[in-house]
């Protein structure tokens, strides 16, 4: 590695760790880790001070997490579904990340870091759900401090091997630049192509808000679903009345009590009603015909002004 990039990162390494960590964790598509695993090598060569990167990483964490947690406690489900709606990952964003909080209940925060779609979306979900703010604190800067220390130990540990790889690069120039480039614009194609492509597999007709309150109240008796997790119903905990709660996770135990020869209407609170369409296409291929997501979901019904049942 040349002396003037050694000298360049070493004096502004820091700095540079802390605002790609943070830009990060607030959810841009700068990842952090190859600075992290940089930076570790460096320190491992003497040119950093590796508690100086530690601590600079787990405070940008920190700002971010908080962040994130105020607006979950402040706004709720919609900041979630602001994140999901621009998410690359719509499938995990919708349905995954929220099973796993459940599961995992709060040692998610501890891993959350390292599981795509989990690390943006569970200090908004501990906030929309009330985790308490000293409890939140101690799981997350655990989590973000595991995260740092193994990206900086791969550096420490893989030292010579990345200042291998920055002299290529240094030496490679603008060369260098256009593959990494390229290599982002694949990855973000790849993932824009998946969300297309997940979206197109869920698309079906669905039945309007005006439609399903007419079905009703003409005594059809649709038997309507809500499919939300059981967290999402924690954060709005106001359901459609009548109400049955079939999450995807327990589809397999309520199926069997879903009526065959009549309308049978899902929702959720979810962009796209990604999760009720994903359920809708279950049970149609287990022979249910007149199945369909209602669109708008949960929002859309209530901001219709119909009548809504508060949960136990």
């Amino acid at each position: 590695m040349t002396h003037d990039l050694v000298l360049l990162i070493a004096q502004y390494g820091v700095l540079v760790v802390f605002f790609n960590v943070l830009a990060d964790q607030l959810g841009l598509p700068i990842p952090a880790v190859p600075a992290l695993v940089v930076a570790g090598a460096l320190a491992a060569g003497g040119e950093l001070s590796a508690l100086q990167l530690f601590l600079a990483a787990l405070v940008a964490c920190a700002l971010a997490d908080g962040l994130w947690y105020v607006a979950g406690r402040l706004y709720g489900s919609r900041v979630m579904k602001t994140l999901c709606r621009v998410s690359l990952t719509p499938d995990s964003c919708v349905s995954e990340t929220q099973t796993r909080f459940e599961r995992w209940g709060m040692n998610a925060l501890v891993f959350a870091k390292f599981v795509p779609g989990l690390a943006t979306i569970a200090p908004p979900l501990a906030g929309a759900t009330h985790v308490k703010w000293p409890r939140f604190l101690f799981f997350t800067s655990l989590g973000s401090a595991l995260w740092v220390g193994v990206g900086l130990g791969i550096g420490v540990l893989f030292n010579a091997q990345v200042e291998q790889a920055l002299t290529w690069f240094e030496s490679a120039g603008s060369y260098a630049l256009g593959i990494l480039g390229g290599l982002l614009a694949m990855y973000v194609a790849f993932k824009w192509w998946e969300r297309h492509s997940f979206f197109a597999a869920l698309r079906m007709a669905r039945i309007g808000v005006d439609e399903l309150y007419a079905l009703m109240d003409s005594g059809t008796n649709p038997t309507v679903v809500d499919v939300r997790t059981s967290t999402a119903r924690t954060v709005e905990p106001r359901q459609i009345p009548g109400s049955l709660h079939v999450p995807l996770e327990a589809l397999d135990v309520h199926v069997q009590k879903l009526p065959l020869d009549r309308d049978i209407v899902l929702y959720c609170s979810c962009p796209n009603e990604a999760s009720a369409a994903q359920i809708a296409k279950l049970l149609m291929n287990r022979g249910f015909k007149r199945v369909r997501p209602l669109h708008g979901g949960l929002d859309a019904w209530i901001a219709a002004g119909y009548s809504i049942e508060q949960l136990g």
